[in-house]
């Protein structure tokens, strides 16, 4: 009795043990497919994830594609702006320069420019009653045609060939506006009036090859101009004579030239005085087309150790010239007003 009991007892135990080992296989068997399931899960996010890098890497490289190319469109768009900059201040001096240049008629309007102009054609075509009134004006003023301190003032028409140097500029400007304001003064009316310097450089552009209308207005604002009118100048007058006689000094017009200078830094005398003498020939009648007047200006003279050879060389030239063209040469013997 006690053997059989024994064997039951174990027979449970075993049946038991069983039981138990079939659950942890099943266990096992489950964490083991589990793992496999994890394992194909990470395969797959690793496919996934090398997609995506491979899709982020190419628009990357596009992003940086479009990125040189706005770089490139940036530069360019700078380097033009760097242009246009270059180009906006070089008008702006030429803007400053055109200022400089009418800032002494530039309160005048086009309707004081059209009102000169048919001035001009009215006085260039004077009436009878015209005439007589201007008869009576000189006959006031002075006996017609009488020359003042020497000079001759017959002309209708007078040009200044200025010279517009360091030397005149630094030393003697005021004295120079001066004399200009004087010389207009002893012509009450003519018919046009003409400013350049002693390289035939027009001191109003505006007016090239053209007269500047005499007008009270128009006086102003040439003594006004001359006053800061510094240009480049070559000391030496023959070029502005030539260009006032071949340009203005036409038909059966009275011109008079008056030049103001201190000095002749040119070649020959004898060439300058011949040219001259070719272009201002006589005429049939014994007449020249200009009167040429100077005013010298003992800048030369003034200076302590300046050679003084170019301003002796400036009068030996003007004495001769005014003589030899119906003109006076007054030498001035201080460059103080």
């Amino acid at each position: 009795m006690k053997r059989g009991k024994r064997r039951e007892a174990s027979g449970l135990s075993l049946s038991f043990l069983d039981v138990i080992c079939c659950g942890f296989g099943g266990i096992i068997l489950l964490l083991v497919l589990t793992k496999v399931g994890e394992v194909k899960a990470l395969e797959q996010s690793v496919v996934n994830l090398e997609g995506l890098v491979v899709k982020l890497q190419d628009e990357l490289h596009e992003i940086r594609g479009e990125t040189d190319v706005f770089d490139r469109e940036l530069r360019a768009k700078q380097e033009q702006i760097s242009e246009e900059r270059v180009r906006i201040a070089r008008l702006q001096g030429d803007l400053s320069r055109i200022q400089g240049e009418f800032a002494a008629s530039r309160e005048m309007s086009e309707v004081s420019d059209i009102l000169d102009g048919r001035l001009l054609a009215a006085h260039q075509e004077l009436t009878e009653e015209m005439k007589r009134l201007q008869e009576l004006s000189r006959q006031r003023r002075r006996v017609p045609d009488s020359p003042i301190g020497g000079i001759p003032v017959d002309s209708e028409y007078i040009i200044f060939v200025i010279d517009t140097s360091g030397s005149m500029y630094n030393y003697a400007w005021p004295l120079v506006v001066q004399k200009m304001s004087q010389v207009l003064d002893i012509y009450p009316q003519v018919k046009g009036i003409q400013v350049m310097n002693d390289m035939g450089q027009y001191m109003f552009p505006r007016y090239t090859g053209k007269w500047i209308p005499d007008t009270p207005a128009r006086r102003k604002a040439i003594l006004a101009r001359l006053s800061g009118w510094s240009v480049f100048s070559n000391s030496s007058p023959v070029e502005g004579i030539s260009r006032a006689i071949q340009t203005f000094a036409k038909g059966d017009k009275k011109v008079s030239i008056y030049v103001f200078g201190d000095e002749f830094t040119g070649g020959s005398i004898d060439s300058v005085v011949q040219t001259v003498a070719r272009i201002n020939a006589r005429d049939a009648e014994g007449n020249q087309r200009a009167r040429i007047h100077a005013i010298g200006f003992p800048v030369v003279f003034s200076i302590p150790g300046v050679d003084n050879t170019t301003g002796e060389r400036f009068a030996t030239l003007m004495r001769i010239l005014c003589r030899e063209n119906g003109g006076t040469f007054v030498g001035l013997n201080s460059v103080q007003r």
